[in-house]
């Protein structure tokens, strides 16, 4: 990505980071202005899509549940928020797309594809995905993290908990292991002692 030249690169990266730190549909993050960003209180408000199919114009959200206040108050959301204060330090204009073309337009999703993820995830090795990743990614920390279903729907925007339960998928064995262990830590080493002794 060294052609893109650092202020495109800035760019990207807080757009990964909020991204995956905020859940938020694609459509939503390019048409976000900066007056839609609250650094004091953690949120980002969403009031518009981006219509990829217009040249990015900013329209109406896909659901009345999409209009929403999202909160980045975990580490992921304070590690995306304070790179998004360093990449807008230099904004005077609140009504300006926080991400935008050099002529002030929403950027276009293809752009940011094969200009940005797709090299990024190229050199880490890793299998190409859009930015719906970043969306499912956020929905399944926050699940494991025992966030309440009703929160995370709201946080996401879903119309319905089915939407919000779509996102759902198995959770690894480690993270069973895992759980189980903080549950009952000790009591399950007792139980199989006394059951091993009563075998002897």
């Amino acid at each position: 990505m060294d052609s893109l030249g650092k202020k495109r690169r800035e760019q990207y990266a807080a757009l990964f980071l909020l991204a995956a730190a905020s859940g938020l549909r694609s459509s939503e993050l390019l048409a976000l202005s900066v007056n839609d960003i609250d650094f004091r209180e953690k949120t980002v408000r969403v009031e518009q899509s981006s219509d990829q199919r217009s040249k990015g114009e900013a329209g109406p959200c896909k659901n009345a549940a999409a209009y929403r206040t999202v909160l980045l108050s975990d580490p992921e959301g304070h590690k995306a928020m304070q790179k998004l204060r360093r990449f807008l330090a230099d904004v005077s204009n609140s009504a300006t797309f926080v991400f935008h073309s050099n002529r002030g337009n929403p950027l276009r999703e293809t752009n940011i594809l094969n200009q940005g993820l797709y090299p990024a995830l190229e050199a880490l090795g890793l299998e190409q995905a859009g930015m719906h990743a970043f969306r499912r990614g956020c929905n399944r920390r926050w699940e494991l993290a025992v966030v309440k279903p009703a929160v995370i729907r709201q946080q996401m925007g879903h119309s319905s908990s089915a939407m919000t339960d779509r996102y759902t998928g198995e959770i690894p064995l480690d993270d069973v292991r895992s759980e189980f262990s903080m549950k009952f830590g000790n009591k399950i080493v007792v139980l199989e002692n006394m059951e091993n002794g009563a075998a002897a």
